[in-house]
């Protein structure tokens, strides 16, 4: 009998054990995940606010590739129009004489 009571008391001490670790775990896991919904909603919010700066940046990007594209057509006409005046000046320079009389 008394061997059946050490058997008892034994089994019931691993039980209560096994509760006990049970209840941690489940507690740890509980925990985790908390911490991991926290972490995906920080996650997800950064992720939109990434994705918007970089709307913004190619938006500003394009606009600065229009207004470059802009440019240089402006500064290719001006270029245009300085060797048509310079060729009209050196026709003036060369005709000077023939027109001078």
């Amino acid at each position: 009998i008394a061997m059946i009571d050490l058997l008892i008391r034994d089994l019931d001490k691993e039980m209560t054990e096994a509760e006990a670790d049970e209840k941690h775990s489940q507690a740890d896991y509980e925990k985790t995940m908390s911490e991991s919904v926290k972490k995906r909603a920080a996650d997800s919010k950064l992720l939109a606010e990434k994705s918007a700066a970089r709307a913004d940046a190619e938006s500003e990007l394009q606009m600065r590739k229009e207004a470059r594209d802009g440019s240089v057509k402006e500064h290719m006409a001006t270029g245009s129009y300085i060797a048509s005046l310079h060729s009209e000046c050196d026709w003036l320079v060369q005709y000077y004489d023939v027109r001078k009389e």
